[in-house]
């Protein structure tokens, strides 16, 4: 498995804990979720675990998008729950640019 592979998963991985994150926190406080957030979220992970397999066509530009919308969540929500996000998304990048040329 390349490790631009690893990433790809990676990000996926955290971004789906960050989901369960969110809504338990959500739930605590007694507040509603931001479906839009939760929504975006889920896009990114899904679009990252699709970029994860080389094999597929225009891995690279939803890993890139993955990362794109992974960096902006993660900024709007950076003073609670931001940081992991922002994280996902710098991986999620990275995988992109280590996974060659687009297929």
């Amino acid at each position: 498995m390349t490790p631009g592979r690893r990433m790809a998963m990676a990000s996926a991985a955290l971004t789906l804990i960050m989901i369960v994150v969110y809504l338990g926190l959500i739930s605590r406080q007694g507040n509603q979720p931001a479906v839009w957030f939760v929504a975006g979220l889920a896009v990114a992970a899904v679009l990252a675990g699709y970029g994860s397999f080389a094999a597929a066509p225009r891995h690279r530009p939803a890993l890139f998008t993955a990362g794109a919308l992974q960096l902006a969540l993660g900024l709007l929500g950076i003073l609670s729950i931001g940081l992991p996000i922002v994280a996902a998304g710098v991986l999620a990048v990275v995988a992109a640019g280590r996974s060659g040329t687009p297929t």
